[in-house]
C-alpha cells in the first residue's frame, strides 16, 4: 500500500532519519493530518478529512474570555497542574450529572492540552516496551501511534463490518499474558458506531478477569443520534482502579482550536499520569481553561443545535452516498460526524483511491487503511462541515467516477 509518507517523498518532501530515535522513526503524523498538506499544495479542493466542526465557538464563551483577558490579571499566567480549581469542580458537576461517575476534582480529574495529550500520556504512563494493547479495528489513527510511541505492540481485533460493532469474542482471544490495555473509542471515530451497552460491560469483565487497562476515548460522548444514549465505562464501578477516560471540550463546544480537554482516574494513576502532564505541557492553557469553564456553567443548548445539525448533514451524506451506490458502501453512523465508505474498486488499494480522489475530484478524504487493517478498502469521510460543503464535495465525486477513473 502507498503511504502518505511516500506520497509526500514523491513530491519532493524529505525526511532526516540520521540521530533519530527509534520510537520516533516508527510512527507518522497521521493521514488526517497529511492529506490536508497535500491537498494545500494541490489548491482548491474541498474537504471530508478531518474532523474540524463547521460551527464557530459559542458567543457566551468568547465573551466570557474576553472578560476574562481584561479582568483577571492571572489570565496569561500558568494554572495549577491539574487545572483551575473551578474547572475541576466544573467538570466533576457535569461527569456526575451526564454519565453518574462521583468524581473528586481535587484527586482524580486533570484538564489536559485536548484529549489528545490525555491519551498520550496515559498510553506513556501504564504501557512499557512490549506490552502489547488491543485495538478494534478500524480505529482511530493517533491511537496507533500512541501505542508505538510507548513502544508498545498494537493488537488490532477487526469490528463486525456489518454494523461496526465490538466483536467481543475476537478481543477475548486476543487477550494474552501481554495484554496490557485495549483502547476504546465511543461513539467511534472512524466508523461512527455507538457501541452497545451490553458489548462494553463484557469487555470491562475481560478486563477485570486479566487485569488489564482500559483507556476510553469519549471525546463525542455527547453526539449519538436518533434517540440513542451514550454509555461511560468510566461509570463501571468494577472499573474503578483500572479504566482511564478522556473527554474533551473540542467538538462539544466547537472549541478544537482552544485545545483543552480532560482526564479521569483514580488517584494512584492520576498521580503518575501527573508526571507526564508537567513533563511535557506543565497546565493546560489559562485562557483556553476559563473558555472551558465558561463552557461548562453557560447554557447548553449550543450543544443540541450542533447536535441536531450534524445529524441533519449525517442524513444529507447519507442521501449523497445512497446516489452513489454503484461505487460505494456503508454502515449508516449512529454517532460522532464520521463514516468509512467501502469503496467498489477491485484491486485499488485505500491511499490510491483516497490520492487520486483528490489529485483529479480535489476532494479530500482519508485512506481506511490509517485506520488499521480492517479500514483497508475504505475512505473515511467526516460531515462536520457545512451543507454546501458536503454537497460540493458529492458532486465532484459523482462527476469524477462517472468518467470511470478505474476503468469499466
Amino acid at each position: 500500500m502507498t503511504s502518505v509518507r511516500s506520497a509526500l517523498v514523491a513530491s519532493g518532501k524529505t525526511y532526516r532519519t540520521e540521530g533519530i530515535s527509534q520510537r520516533v522513526r516508527q510512527i507518522n503524523i497521521s493521514a488526517i493530518k497529511e492529506m490536508p498538506l497535500i491537498a494545500n499544495r494541490v489548491g482548491g479542493c474541498v474537504s471530508l478529512g478531518q474532523g474540524i466542526p463547521s460551527f464557530p465557538t459559542p458567543p457566551h464563551i468568547v465573551d466570557a474570555v474576553c472578560r476574562v483577558l481584561k479582568e483577571e490579571p492571572l489570565s496569561g499566567k500558568y494554572t495549577l497542574g491539574p487545572g483551575l480549581p473551578a474547572l475541576r469542580e466544573a467538570v466533576a458537576r457535569h461527569l456526575e450529572e451526564q454519565n453518574g461517575i462521583a468524581a473528586d476534582p481535587d484527586r482524580e480529574i486533570c484538564i489536559t492540552v485536548g484529549a489528545m495529550e490525555a491519551l498520550s500520556a496515559a498510553m506513556l504512563t501504564v504501557v512499557e516496551r512490549g506490552d502489547e494493547v488491543i485495538l478494534p479495528s478500524p480505529n482511530y489513527a493517533s491511537h496507533i501511534e500512541q501505542v508505538l510511541l510507548a513502544e508498545g505492540v498494537p493488537v488490532f481485533v477487526p469490528l463486525h463490518t456489518a454494523d461496526w460493532g465490538l466483536d467481543v469474542e475476537g478481543i477475548r482471544r486476543a487477550v494474552t499474558p501481554r495484554t496490557k490495555a485495549i483502547v476504546l473509542c465511543n461513539p467511534h471515530n472512524p466508523t461512527g458506531a455507538n457501541f452497545a451497552r451490553e458489548d462494553l460491560r463484557q469487555i470491562a469483565q475481560l478486563a477485570v478477569e486479566h487485569d488489564f487497562f482500559v483507556i476510553s476515548d469519549e471525546t463525542y460522548d455527547f453526539l449519538v443520534y436518533d434517540g440513542q444514549s451514550h454509555f461511560s465505562l468510566a461509570s463501571l464501578p468494577e472499573l474503578r482502579d483500572r479504566i482511564i477516560a478522556t473527554f474533551s471540550f473540542s467538538k462539544k463546544y466547537a472549541m478544537t482550536g482552544w485545545r483543552v480537554g480532560y482526564v479521569y482516574c483514580s488517584e494512584g494513576l492520576l498521580d503518575q499520569i501527573m508526571k507526564i502532564h508537567d513533563a511535557v505541557a506543565i497546565c493546560a492553557p489559562a485562557l483556553s481553561q476559563y473558555a472551558a469553564l465558561a463552557a461548562l456553567e453557560g447554557p447548553q443548548d449550543c450543544v443540541a443545535q450542533i447536535r441536531t445539525v450534524l445529524q441533519s448533514r449525517r442524513d444529507l451524506a447519507c442521501d449523497r452516498l445512497d446516489d452513489l451506490s454503484e461505487f460505494f458502501d456503508y454502515v449508516r453512523p449512529q454517532g460522532a460526524y464520521y463514516l468509512m465508505m467501502g469503496t467498489k474498486a477491485p484491486g485499488v488499494d485505500s491511499m490510491t483511491y483516497a490520492l487520486r480522489l483528490l489529485h483529479e475530484a480535489r476532494v479530500i478524504t482519508i485512506p481506511g487503511a490509517a485506520f488499521g487493517p480492517t479500514g483497508e478498502h475504505h475512505l473515511r469521510i467526516s460531515f462536520g462541515g457545512t451543507e454546501a460543503e458536503i454537497e460540493e464535495a458529492f458532486h465532484r465525486m459523482k462527476q469524477w467516477l462517472e468518467g470511470q477513473p478505474f476503468g469499466g
